[in-house]
């Protein structure tokens, strides 16, 4: 059998496929070194894991993967050492507003009510459970709901001695709203310019520091605010939400298709408010119909990443200012949350590495 070499790895594990990502390791640049012993049949393989919410089954399974492959190479021992790199591209030079955020996901809704900002904030908060370091932006300008769903901040926004935006920090995610500049109750009054100015104020003037993930909160509709921000900063995906009603999915069709004019990917699509689970019997009632976000999916050719119920305990955890991915972490409905943020971390991924011709800069998490 051939002496193992650093190519001979290389090329035993082009073969090896990441369970989560489904594609080789090689050429989506999981594998990133090998060492191995002056008799070749000791092997030290070094991953690249490009998100924190990369499942940790997956993870061990990808660890099997590369240890049956070279084993059976000829390898006597092989060890697998992970490290957690989040992937992400170099933003444009034209596109370079935006300082310390490696990947802006954007969370849209064709038309009003239907969880939009429920779903964004929840998204933030559960990246962060999995490890991540995540900001969080409000860019609904007229009716900024993500202060009153997040409620009392452990740190308020503020200003640097340069007159930069310090971000407010609400359980251990950096914050930003126009919410936390106007009067409770005022009404932004705005004509689009203004709003442009605003968000690109917020882009550029606010310390977000090194993050992993920026969580755009989007106002409903296709407007100014979507186009501002596609032409300012590089959007890495949007997630799409709707109610299961035929009226929501006609307008969140057109969402889409202005990401697609604007080259926005879509990561997936939400169905919210998807039915209404009885605490007390466990009967189910399709308050708003059922399955219109599933089909959507997959007329669209969308991945879908699951159903949200109708629950009062999300309800009252937004009103309240504890989110129910907060506020009850092992609940059924905390976990839904969080298996959305690794499909849409895997997305993210995906877009990243599936790039060849422009190879991402992988910041390591330290």
């Amino acid at each position: 059998m051939t002496k193992l070499d650093e190519a001979r790895v290389r090329d035993v594990l082009s073969s090896v496929i990441d369970p989560a990502l489904e594609h080789d390791i090689v050429s989506w640049r999981i594998f990133k070194a090998c060492e191995i012993s002056p008799s070749g049949d000791e092997v030290l393989v070094k991953i690249a894991i490009p998100t924190h919410a990369y499942p940790q089954a997956q993870r061990r399974e990808l660890a099997t993967r590369i240890e049956t492959a070279l084993e059976g190479a000829g390898a006597k021992q092989v060890t697998v050492i992970p490290e957690v790199e989040t992937a992400y591209l170099p933003a444009p030079s034209d596109k370079a507003t935006l300082v310390g955020p490696k990947n802006v996901i954007a969370v849209a809704a064709g038309k009003g009510g239907v969880g939009k900002s429920t779903v964004a904030v929840n998204l933030a908060l559960a990246l962060a459970r999995h490890g991540a370091k995540v900001g969080l932006l409000d860019a609904d300008v007229f009716g900024p709901s993500i202060p009153t769903m997040l409620g009392a901040p452990e740190r308020p926004p503020g200003t640097t001695p340069e007159q930069k935006i310090i971000p407010a920090l609400h359980h251990g995610i950096k914050v930003i709203s126009v919410g936390f500049f106007v009067e409770k109750g005022e009404a932004v009054v705005w004509r689009g310019p203004m709003v442009h100015r605003l968000l690109q104020q917020f882009l550029a003037d606010v310390v977000w520091g090194d993050l992993d993930y920026l969580i755009c909160d989007l106002p409903p509709g296709t407007g100014d605010v979507q186009l501002s921000l596609s032409q300012l900063i590089p959007i890495a995906g949007s997630v799409m939400v709707t109610t299961p009603q035929e009226v929501s999915i006609v307008d969140v069709v057109k969402g889409i298709a202005m990401f697609e004019k604007v080259e926005i990917p879509v990561l997936g699509i939400i169905e919210n408010m998807s039915f209404y689970k009885c605490p007390a019997c466990g009967h189910h009632d399709e308050i708003f119909s059922h399955g219109g976000g599933k089909r959507l999916a997959q007329e669209v050719g969308a991945p879908f990443f699951g159903e949200i119920p109708i629950d009062t305990r999300i309800r009252y955890g937004g009103d309240a200012g504890v989110p129910v991915t907060i506020a009850a972490p092992d609940s059924e409905n905390a976990q839904r949350f969080m298996d959305i943020a690794t499909r849409t971390a895997l997305g993210v991924a995906a877009g990243v590495l599936s790039k060849p011709k422009r190879s991402p800069r992988l910041a390591v998490i330290r």
